[in-house]
């Protein structure tokens, strides 16, 4: 099924959903052209629709619970040129930071990640070296998500507040045992559902919103405000999350529900 800025309900078959299945005329959003075009798969959509669950889920947000998950937006991924640059990353920012300022006025929680490949910590994760290949490259990327490093900062547009928190983290996944603190910081505030935003959707975001659903966290994962290098690949994700991982969201839906 194809979801795009107007909201065309229509799957590869030339079937129009009529149920509202999965993202529904809210998708209608005022943050200007859709920076990736969804297009899930029908049979994942029809298996949510069966479930039914994405209303009660949005009806019943209590925000003072919720925190928003803004995963690794830093100049080391949203800058032009730079050693991981995410072109349309640049483009959800706004849709990030109308999310920000809703749940902190509602009383929720914003968390900004890092992606922190500090000596120490890139040390232990050959995996991840081996993957990248060219050691020079490698070298590369550990310099940019080190503290200290441009590219380790936050992008500078983002709406960070003092009493949001940053966290870092050491691995894809900000749950990922001895990874970060997420997890104690979110139990100490009471927390049960998260949002997740930020970049890359079929990295960070889906590693972190995989481990947060199996720690007992509901998952509300935003399809027009996480972004990766291609339509193809976000939308891979996007399938992945709606099927048992998430419940996938527009912007401008979550928006209402947090009024």
């Amino acid at each position: 099924m194809l979801f795009t800025g107007s909201v065309l309900l229509q799957d590869s078959r030339g079937r129009v959903d009529r149920g509202g299945a999965l993202l529904a005329e809210s998708g209608n959003r005022q943050y200007g052209v859709l920076v990736h075009e969804i297009a899930m798969a029908s049979e994942v959509l029809e298996a949510v629709a069966a479930r039914d669950s994405r209303r009660r889920i949005l009806e019943n947000l209590d925000p003072r619970r919720t925190a928003h998950i803004v995963v690794d937006l830093q100049h080391g991924f949203l800058a032009p040129g730079a050693a991981v640059e995410v072109e349309f990353a640049r483009e959800i920012v706004g849709a990030v930071n109308d999310v920000s300022r809703a749940l902190r006025a509602a009383g929720g929680v914003n968390v900004f990640l890092r992606m922190n490949l500090a000596t120490d910590a890139y040390a232990t994760w050959r995996s991840f070296s081996d993957h990248l290949g060219d050691p020079a490259e490698a070298e590369r990327v550990r310099a940019t998500f080190t503290p200290g490093s441009e590219g380790f900062e936050l992008w500078g547009d983002l709406d960070v507040a003092p009493e949001d928190l940053i966290v870092d983290k050491t691995r894809f996944g900000a749950f990922v045992t001895g990874a970060s603190d997420l997890h104690e910081l979110l139990q100490e505030r009471n927390i049960d559902t998260l949002i997740i935003s930020g970049t890359l959707t079929n990295v960070c975001c889906e590693s972190t919103a995989r481990d947060a659903m199996q720690m007992d966290y509901r998952v509300l994962f935003l399809a027009d405000a996480t972004a990766t290098l291609s339509d193809a690949v976000h939308n891979a994700t996007l399938n992945n999350m709606a099927m048992i991982f998430a419940t996938v969201v527009w912007t401008k839906e979550l928006l209402e529900a947090l009024v």
